[in-house]
């Protein structure tokens, strides 16, 4: 049955509750302008430091509460209702929340707000609201080779691992619509030039803020001897 899995339990499997409604909302820019004087002209800042910014995304999911295969009292849709707030409310942050309507995609999730809930007799109504990052994260590594997961609409066909034998010219590809600093695993040191840039690489598993991957595509020149991989997943508004 169709639910939301949130802080390690589901909506459905765990608490028997089915879905009424639900509102993915979307992020709105944060937009930095500047109108000059005396004129219509106005200037964008919103890029000034690399890319356009987005406000917390809203996620609102309307549940149908009823204790499933039993005769429903007052006092156990009141139970219910206590098991879902202490589900929902008790989160350490954001914490990965899955919508089985979109499989192989994530948001990053909080209650930060009260819950509603409707009671009619024995049953009722839970409306909870989500502050969530901006983006849908994708759940496989770019690159992957599951081939019965791959989405034509929203997937590109990609290698994201490598063997260098001194240079080697590759392009990564990031699909999504926000710039993202890969994991990299390399089997020695090695460095790699971007954008006239050079960064460099240590052996074994690091990350840095300031290498990224732009949305696009991304040519970079790898120097070195050894085997290299990028892991990242893209993120889609």
């Amino acid at each position: 049955m169709y639910g939301i899995e949130f802080n390690g339990k589901h909506s459905y499997r765990d608490f028997g509750i089915t879905i009424a409604d639900k509102n993915i909302g979307f992020p709105e820019k944060e937009k930095i302008k500047v109108k000059v004087p005396f004129s219509n002209v106005e200037y964008d800042f919103s890029e000034i430091y690399g890319e356009q910014t987005y406000t917390p995304r809203p996620l609102s999911f309307t549940f149908n509460v009823l204790e499933k295969h039993k005769i429903n009292t007052t006092q156990m849709i009141n139970t219910l209702e206590t098991r879902l707030t202490n589900w929902l409310m008790n989160s350490s942050g954001k914490q990965r929340l899955y919508d089985d309507s979109m499989p192989n995609y994530y948001y990053l999730a909080e209650v930060e707000g009260g819950l509603n809930f409707d009671e009619l007799h024995n049953s009722g109504t839970l409306t909870v609201e989500f502050t969530a990052y901006p983006f849908m994260i994708g759940e496989l590594r770019e690159g992957h080779d599951i081939w019965d997961e791959f989405n034509f609409e929203l997937d590109v066909a990609q290698i994201t691992d490598f063997d260098v034998q001194g240079q080697l010219e590759v392009t990564l590809y990031n699909i999504g619509a926000s710039g993202l600093s890969p994991t990299i695993n390399a089997s020695s040191s090695m460095t790699i030039v971007k954008d006239g840039v050079t960064y460099n690489v240590p052996a074994g598993q690091s990350k840095s803020s300031d290498f990224v991957l732009q949305t696009g595509e991304n040519d970079l020149i790898i120097n070195g001897n050894g085997s290299i991989s990028f892991t990242f997943h893209k993120e889609l508004i």
